[in-house]
C-alpha cells in the first residue's frame, strides 16, 4: 500500500503547491516511487508545476527525478453504482491506478471546501497543512477570543479533519499524522510571530497536530515554478554557486522532510 500524503488548506496562497512539489521531488531524489494528483480541477497549480518541469526537461535534454503526475480519470456515469458520487469514483480510480507503482502518493487539495478535498483527507496517512504565519490564516484552524487571544474552539477546517479521522477510525485505518506547516515566516513582526506560535502550540494539544517550521518568503520559489524546478535541482541545471538564501531554503526543506517522519525515508540531501 502506498503511503498517502495530502496537502490541504481551505485558503489559497499558503504555499500548498510549492510544498507538494518539493516534498514529491525530494522523495523521488531519495529513490522512492512517487505518484501525484491535483484535486483543484480548475487551477491545477501543482499539475502545472509538474507540466512545467516536463517541458523544461524536454527542452534541455536533462533527466531529473520527477513525480508520476496523473489527471483524474473521467468516469462513465453509467458505470456508477446507485447513489455513488462521481468525484469519489474518479479519486478512487486515480489512487488505484497509482498505488501499484508508487511508494508515496502526493495529493494537492484545492483552496476551498469541496467533495474531493473531503474524501482526500479521509485517505491521508500524513496530512500537511501549510499556513501563512498570521492570525488571518490561523482562523482557518480555530476561533480566537479577540480580547484575550485565547483559543475558543476549532474552526471549519479542523472540524473537517476531525470528521476524516472519524471515518478512518470506523474503517479500522491508522490515525492521520497531521503536521501544520508555518510558511512565510518573516524576520520581522517578532511579537506577532510569538503570539501565533503560542496559539498554535495551545491548539495542537487540543486537536492533535504537530507544528513545524515551513518555508520562508523567498524570491527563489517564484523563479523556480515556470521551469518546474525545485531547490534540489539547482546544481543539476548549471547553478554551481548557491547564495545564502538558497542554502537556507534547502535547509528548511531538509528539516521539513525529517519532521514528516515518513516510513522508510532517510533524509540524505
Amino acid at each position: 500500500m502506498a503511503h498517502i500524503i495530502v496537502v490541504g488548506n481551505e485558503k489559497g496562497g499558503s504555499g500548498k503547491s510549492t510544498t507538494c512539489m518539493h516534498v514529491a521531488t525530494a522523495l523521488c531524489r531519495m529513490g522512492h516511487r512517487v505518484g501525484a494528483l491535483d484535486l483543484d480541477l480548475r487551477q491545477k497549480s501543482f499539475g502545472r508545476y509538474v507540466e512545467n518541469r516536463r517541458a523544461y526537461l524536454a527542452r534541455t535534454n536533462l533527466a531529473l527525478p520527477t513525480p508520476n503526475y496523473r489527471d483524474l480519470p473521467e468516469i462513465d456515469a453509467s458505470s456508477l453504482a446507485a447513489g455513488e458520487n462521481p468525484f469519489d469514483a474518479r479519486l478512487s480510480a486515480a489512487v488505484a491506478q497509482l498505488e501499484p507503482e508508487s511508494d508515496f502518493i502526493l495529493i494537492d487539495c484545492p483552496g476551498s471546501h469541496t467533495r474531493l478535498s473531503q474524501v482526500a483527507h479521509s485517505l491521508a496517512d500524513t496530512l500537511i497543512t501549510p499556513l501563512n504565519d498570521s492570525f488571518i490564516d490561523f482562523d482557518l484552524l480555530a476561533r480566537v477570543d479577540a480580547e484575550t487571544g485565547k483559543v475558543k474552539g476549532p474552526s471549519i477546517y479542523s472540524e473537517m479533519v476531525w470528521n476524516a479521522r472519524q471515518l478512518r477510525a470506523q474503517a479500522g485505518l491508522k490515525p492521520i499524522d497531521w503536521i501544520v506547516l508555518r510558511n512565510r515566516l518573516g524576520a520581522q513582526q517578532m511579537h506577532n510571530k510569538k503570539k501565533v506560535g503560542a496559539a498554535l502550540e495551545e491548539l495542537s494539544k487540543r486537536i492533535g497536530f504537530r507544528v513545524s517550521p515551513g518555508f520562508s518568503e523567498r524570491v527563489i520559489f517564484r523563479e523556480l515554478f515556470p521551469r518546474g524546478l525545485t531547490l534540489l535541482d539547482l546544481k543539476d541545471t548549471g547553478v554551481d554557486q548557491l547564495n545564502l538564501s538558497n542554502i537556507a531554503a534547502r535547509q528548511e526543506l531538509r528539516d521539513l522532510m525529517k519532521e514528516l517522519r515518513l516510513p522508510g525515508v532517510t533524509v540524505d540531501f
